[in-house]
C-alpha cells in the first residue's frame, strides 16, 4: 500500500471512529445502570429518551434548567440549555468517546491496512469502546452488548472469509472464541467475586477477532488483557484508593487486551 492511500485511508478511519463515537453518550447513558436494575429510559429531568444513539442531551429539557427537580436529585445534571436547540447536556460528553473511537479506529487501519477484515474491525470498534465505557462506570456488561458483539464477530469474519485477500482464518475464529469463552467461565467457577458472567460472554467476541489472526495472538491479547488489568489493580493499590480485595471492572481490560493483539496479530499477518 503506497504511502498517499495509507495515509488516505487512516484518516478515513479516524472520521469513521470519530462520527461513530459521537453517536455513543446516549447509549452509555442508558447501559450505565447496576446490575439488577432497568436500563434507563428517561433524562435525569424524567423526559422519555428517544432512541439509543445520539448525544446526550435531551431536547424536552432546553426549556427545564438543570438545579430543579430529578436533575438535582440524579447528580448528572450539567447546567442549562446551550442555546442549540437541543437541549442541556446530562451525563458525560462526547469529548472521550469521540477521541478513543477515532484513535482506535486509525490505529487499526494502519496495522490492517486494505485487507477487508478492516470492515469488520471498523464496525466492532464503537462497540467495543461503548462496552468498556460501561463497565468502567458500573462494572456491568449488558447483554444485549456482549452477545450481539460475539455473534456480530463470527458472521461478519465468515463473510470476510469468502472475500479474496483476507488475511485470517475463521476456522480459528470460531475456536478462539470458544476457547476464550470456555477460559473465562473456568475462571468465573473458580472466582465469582473476581469474574464476572458478562466477562464470560465477552471473551466469547474478544476470542473470535482474536481468533482470527491465530493461537499466537488469542494468547497475546489475552495475556495482554490480564496484565492491564493487573497494573491497574497495583495501582490503585499504591495509590491507596483501594484495597487488595476492592472489585475493579475487567471489561475495559479484556477489551484493551484484545485490541493490542488484534494490532499486532494484524500488522504481522
Amino acid at each position: 500500500m503506497t504511502g498517499g492511500l495509507e495515509y488516505a485511508l487512516i484518516a478515513v478511519a479516524a472520521l469513521w471512529g470519530a462520527a461513530a463515537g459521537a453517536l455513543l453518550p446516549r447509549a452509555a447513558h442508558r447501559f450505565a445502570v447496576p446490575a439488577g436494575e432497568e436500563w434507563r429510559s428517561a433524562c435525569p429531568q424524567g423526559h422519555p429518551l428517544a432512541g439509543w444513539l445520539g448525544p446526550a442531551r435531551c431536547r424536552a429539557c432546553r426549556e427545564t434548567p438543570y438545579g430543579t427537580g430529578a436533575g438535582t436529585a440524579s447528580g448528572t445534571g450539567a447546567g442549562a440549555a446551550d442555546g442549540t436547540g437541543a437541549g442541556p447536556a446530562y451525563g458525560a460528553g462526547a469529548a472521550v468517546p469521540v477521541t478513543v473511537t477515532a484513535l482506535v479506529c486509525a490505529a487499526l487501519a494502519a496495522a490492517t491496512g486494505t485487507r477487508p477484515e478492516l470492515a469488520v474491525w471498523l464496525l466492532l470498534a464503537p462497540a467495543g469502546v461503548l462496552l468498556a465505557t460501561v463497565d468502567f462506570r458500573v462494572q456491568r456488561l449488558p447483554d444485549p452488548l456482549t452477545l450481539p458483539f460475539a455473534a456480530t464477530a463470527l458472521a461478519l469474519l465468515g463473510l470476510t472469509a469468502l472475500v479474496p485477500e483476507h488475511a485470517g482464518e475463521w476456522t480459528t475464529a470460531l475456536l478462539g472464541a470458544l476457547a476464550l469463552g470456555v477460559g473465562y467461565f473456568v475462571l468465573f467457577l473458580i472466582n465469582p467475586a473476581g469474574m464476572g458472567f458478562g466477562d464470560v460472554k465477552l471473551a466469547l467476541g474478544a476470542g473470535a477477532v482474536l481468533g482470527w489472526y491465530g493461537w499466537p495472538t488469542v494468547l497475546l491479547g489475552t495475556l495482554a488483557g490480564f496484565l492491564c488489568g493487573a497494573l491497574y489493580g497495583g495501582a490503585l493499590v499504591v495509590a491507596r484508593k483501594a484495597g487488595r480485595k476492592t472489585s475493579i471492572p475487567f471489561g475495559p481490560f479484556l477489551i484493551s487486551g484484545a485490541f493490542t493483539g488484534l494490532l499486532i496479530g494484524a500488522y504481522t499477518a
